[in-house]
């Protein structure tokens, strides 16, 4: 931990109602071919409880994956502490009241389930993509495909797109292109996780294009922290989960020594 480091972490340790919301996959888990695999390193899963447990502290994970999928790879029970936003932003699970999803409009049901079924059809030729069924859309996953195949499942599903839902929101990931009639992102997921919390400062985290909308909306007294390498808005930059894992376990011993 260098001072500089430590000198950003102060004002954290001190605010008087932290958050510390934080993407999960390649920002706490290795990213993996099958996206329902993934799970947290077990250095970051201790350091999110370590901060979950103290006072006036939240911790949040922010994602693109579905509530439901967030749930499973998180291991996330109804007696976590954990707040949980999916979708972008677009799905809620807060402590104590559970799941708060939006009424959405049978059209765009019916509409994202026939692009889903266009998009696997499309695409069914192409070895190592997988059309990943989301809540508000889908994901085109192209991990295990060569770099022509990719290419082509990405050109197919954009054309789709475009021909029959042209004002669905798209977004770029690593190995991953999604979809979804919401628009809500990750900034919005802060925005909304900090006024329901009342959260006095904001620390996110993330390793990826889509983490850069949240990262973009931080304020004075806030902190971004950017894991891997990328273009990015952060303040921090960190080498990867483990090195994350240590910023965090690092302000959890600020944090505690605090209330000391």
């Amino acid at each position: 931990m260098t001072d500089a480091l430590a000198q950003k972490l102060a004002p954290l340790a001190q605010t008087p109602r932290l958050l510390v919301a934080v993407d999960f996959d390649g920002t706490l888990s290795p990213l993996e071919d099958d996206p329902l695999r993934s799970r947290m390193l077990p250095v970051a899963r201790e350091a999110v409880e370590a901060l979950a447990a103290l006072p006036d502290t939240v911790v949040a994970l922010v994602s693109g994956r579905s509530l439901v999928d967030l749930r499973v790879i998180a291991e996330h029970d109804d007696a976590s502490p954990l707040w949980l936003a999916g979708s972008h932003g677009a799905e809620y699970w807060e402590p104590g009241s559970g799941a708060r999803e939006p009424q959405d409009d049978p059209g765009d049901v019916e509409l994202r389930d026939r692009l889903r079924n266009h998009a696997e059809q499309a695409t069914a030729h192409l070895a190592g993509v997988w059309i990943e069924p989301k809540t508000f859309g889908l994901g085109v996953h192209t991990r295990r495909s060569t770099a022509a195949d990719a290419a082509e499942a990405n050109r197919i599903v954009d054309d789709l797109v475009h021909a029959e839902a042209a004002h669905w929101r798209r977004r770029t990931g690593r190995d991953i292109v999604e979809y979804a009639f919401r628009h809500e992102g990750k900034d919005t997921a802060v925005a909304a996780l900090r006024e329901r919390t009342g959260a006095t400062a904001v620390l996110f985290a993330g390793d990826d294009v889509t983490d850069e909308d949240a990262l973009k909306s931080l304020g004075p007294g806030d902190l971004g922290v950017r894991v891997g390498e990328g273009e990015t808005a952060a303040d921090v930059r960190v080498a990867d989960i483990a090195a994350f894992a240590a910023l965090l376990s690092r302000l959890a011993e600020l944090r505690a020594d605090r209330h000391r």
